[in-house]
């Protein structure tokens, strides 16, 4: 047992790491305007005055956690390329696909990107999620050499992904759900 003089206490940058773990969770549920930072700092057992010390508003919290999720992107992406089976363009962007479909798993990351995609409207969070998007079109661009053609088609098929994650199709069964489902893998 370590006694309070010996106790590490934490960083500010793990409990902002923390934080936005835990603002991930709370975002996915009630988005952007319907989640308080009372909630954020409840769920990650910190005083709004500190959660205020490491963001100065609702709004820079939200818009951090929409970077944070870039870097998750980001390293999931690069992932799925390192992964590919061959370095033609199919094979990267198929590689990086499945990459996506595993690291969406976790509906509360897909939650809370389709919940910002919603709060874009605002200035400063129009910004994150374009630059978001941006970070990430240009990394598949970089590492897959597809055509644009190409590219745009994975994205869309993301998004689609996405839609049939966050109303739970796969538990529908009615011809429209599996008409939208076709060759769309999920785990």
């Amino acid at each position: 047992m370590t006694s309070p003089s010996t106790r590490q206490l934490s960083t500010a940058d793990e409990r902002r790491k923390t934080v936005l773990w835990t603002a991930i969770h709370a975002f996915a549920a009630r988005g952007f305007y319907g989640t308080t930072t009372t909630e954020v700092a409840k769920l990650a057992g910190i005083s709004q005055a500190y959660l205020y010390r490491l963001f100065p508003d609702k709004e820079a919290l939200f818009v951090a956690v929409i970077e944070h999720c870039s870097r998750l992107m980001s390293d999931c992406l690069a992932d799925g390329a390192a992964k590919a089976k061959g370095s033609a363009p199919e094979d990267i962007l198929d590689a990086m696909g499945e990459e996506y479909a595993r690291l969406i798993v976790d509906r509360d990351l897909l939650m809370m990107l389709m919940q910002a995609n919603c709060a874009a409207s605002e200035p400063a969070i129009g910004d994150a999620v374009r630059a978001y998007h941006a970070k990430q079109v240009e990394y598949v661009r970089a590492v897959s050499g597809a055509a644009d053609e190409e590219i745009q088609r994975f994205f869309a098929t993301g998004q689609l992904c996405n839609l049939l994650i966050a109303m739970d199709a796969d538990a529908v069964d009615a011809p429209w759900a599996r008409t939208l489902g076709v060759g769309i893998r999920h785990y």
